[in-house]
């Protein structure tokens, strides 16, 4: 910074102002110092940066992208707030799975983020009372559970119940649900409001309609498969999440029934291709980029006031109404 100050005749304080926008520079000034950036190659030392300041300028996030292909689009959500604010993201993948999720925070932790954006594999786990005890600034998102930490996710029992009313209004009786991984706080809410659907449309509730895709598609459609054998099959299909549709509407191809006219089906989670099938799919779309930015803008909110309450909130998905429910 000495250096680009003596290249642009100012003090290393105006540098300083001009790289981190802390203070208005006069238009001319600026070109002065942004000129002698170009000219002596100079990249601001973030590691020097934050031992000054005790910040990264870092955000964590710990969301299973890779595997959970859905999460695709909150992760550009957070990217886009995150960058929008300053920071730069540092992802990591727990792989669902409880016990290395623990240990992807650790990383992230050692990595001195300064805050952490977090779907969480499972319910109050090892991973979310480090998190507590260290008192790293996190926000929760997509599954919501009572941790005492901040979250923000979409609303999912109204919703599915949404759905299973929306096929008995259609006469069907036997509506099946692929449910999602176990011990989700998705796939338990997801689960609750397919029961509340069938109450409130006055249908008996059978155990053998409900059964595990795991999340994936392979299980989901091996799932579809055994619903397929039953001795009365279902006439309509709820899949707890993308991948499960997916899997779903294999099996439904292996066997040759054809959609909706064999078989209605709907989905959580809309995605870009959906309205590309034939016939188009009838999906819950979850509010992903509002997600992304409020989880951003909750942790911002926290790193700057610690001890304020935790808050949750939750946001209304879209009923995405196309031809595979067989309207």
């Amino acid at each position: 910074m000495a250096d680009v100050a003596r290249l642009a005749g100012v003090s290393v304080a105006t540098v300083s102002h001009v790289l981190n926008g802390t203070r208005v520079v006069r238009p001319h000034t600026r070109d002065l110092v942004l000129a002698a950036v170009r000219e002596a190659n100079y990249t601001p030392n973030t590691v020097a940066r934050s031992l000054a300041t005790a910040r990264t300028t870092t955000i964590g996030l710990a969301l299973s992208a890779i595997s959970n292909p859905y999460f695709g689009d909150l992760l550009r959500s957070v990217e886009t707030a995150a960058a929008g604010a300053g920071y730069t993201l540092l992802l990591a993948d727990p792989r669902e799975e409880p016990d290395y999720e623990l240990t992807v925070v650790r990383r992230l932790q050692a990595r001195r983020v300064d805050g952490l954006v977090l779907a969480p594999s499972g319910e109050p786990s090892a991973a979310l009372a480090h998190l507590a005890e260290q008192r790293v600034p996190t926000v929760l998102v997509d599954r919501l559970i009572d941790a005492g930490l901040d979250q923000v996710g979409s609303e999912n029992v109204g919703p599915v119940a949404d759905l299973v009313g929306h096929f008995a209004e259609r006469g069907h009786t036997r509506i099946a649900l692929v449910a999602g991984h176990r011990g989700l706080a998705t796939t338990t809410e997801r689960r609750d409001g397919y029961l509340l659907g069938l109450r409130r449309s006055g249908l008996v509730t059978d155990p053998d309609l409900v059964v595990d895709g795991n999340s994936e598609t392979e299980a989901a459609r091996d799932a579809v498969h055994r619903l397929l054998a039953l001795d009365r099959p279902p006439t309509a299909i709820i899949a707890g999440n993308n991948s499960m549709t997916i899997g779903t509407l294999a099996a439904l191809r292996d066997a040759g029934i054809p959609v909706p006219g064999g078989m209605a089906v709907a989905g959580f989670d809309d995605f870009p291709w959906a309205d590309l099938f034939s016939p188009g799919l009838t999906a819950i779309a979850q509010p992903f980029v509002e997600m992304g930015r409020r989880a951003v803008e909750m942790l911002l909110a926290r790193m700057a006031a610690p001890d304020a309450p935790a808050r949750t909130v939750r946001l209304p998905p879209t009923f995405v109404h196309r031809d595979s429910c067989g309207c």
